[in-house]
């Protein structure tokens, strides 16, 4: 699933700037503010029940409103570890499905949208860390078949991950359900851990504050069945 994810990997870079938040609030409340502003890890919604019938998913999925990708990092501020999360709905792709299979998928997201509870962070996000103007997009593209199972939701997508113009290859841990027979919608989430320098994005570490080497990517997906 060459899934452009240009949200996700900003991760690192985002909280580079996060040296800047706290001078301004001060280290105990930026953290107690940081960790309540972070987003909960993406779920299936409540209405959202396992295919069943996989081969009723025949044909192309577009990803549509009410999707959103993101990323998930923690950093240690002055010994209080901080949750940190930035998200955008800025998502486009399509997934194929083929004889219960997925066959292909391609989704990009936009990086310059990804937005935290912090103007500041993201403006270093957006313009340092990630060079949106260069690098606008993140991707995830399908490399290998994933069956989708009758009565199930986990499904394993094996592909290749690009961010700030570096492609590695990434294995996404992610769930389906949905009404694949009425036409959607279909609800895909998931995500990947990452290691920010294996895309050259360089985790922040500014004395009082510092950013873990590791992130993750998250999305939920709202597929709706269209050519």
């Amino acid at each position: 699933m060459r899934t452009r994810m240009k949200v996700a990997i900003g991760a690192g870079a985002a909280v580079v700037a996060v040296g800047v938040v706290a001078g301004i609030y001060g280290p105990g409340l930026y953290a107690d503010r940081a960790s309540e502003a972070a987003d909960d890890e993406p779920t299936l919604g409540t209405s959202m029940a396992p295919l069943a019938d996989t081969e009723a998913a025949e044909g192309t999925w577009t990803v549509g409103d009410g999707s959103f990708a993101g990323y998930r990092v923690e950093e240690v501020l002055q010994g209080a570890d901080v949750t940190v999360t930035g998200r955008t709905e800025e998502v486009t792709g399509s997934v194929t499905v083929t004889d219960g299979t997925i066959t292909a998928a391609g989704i990009e997201v936009d990086i310059a949208s990804v937005a935290t509870d912090e103007t500041r962070r993201d403006q270093y996000f957006r313009d340092q860390a990630m060079e949106a103007d260069t690098y606008p997009t993140a991707i995830f593209e399908l490399t290998d078949p994933a069956e989708l199972r009758s009565g199930a939701t986990a499904v394993e997508l094996t592909g290749d991950l690009t961010i700030h113009g570096v492609t590695q290859p990434a294995t996404v841990e992610a769930e389906v359900a949905g009404d694949a027979s009425g036409g959607g919608p279909v609800q895909v989430i998931g995500s990947v851990p990452i290691t920010f320098t294996d895309f050259g994005v360089e985790a922040p570490d500014l004395g009082f504050v510092s950013v873990e080497d590791e992130g993750s990517i998250e999305f939920s997906l709202q597929l709706r069945s269209g050519a």
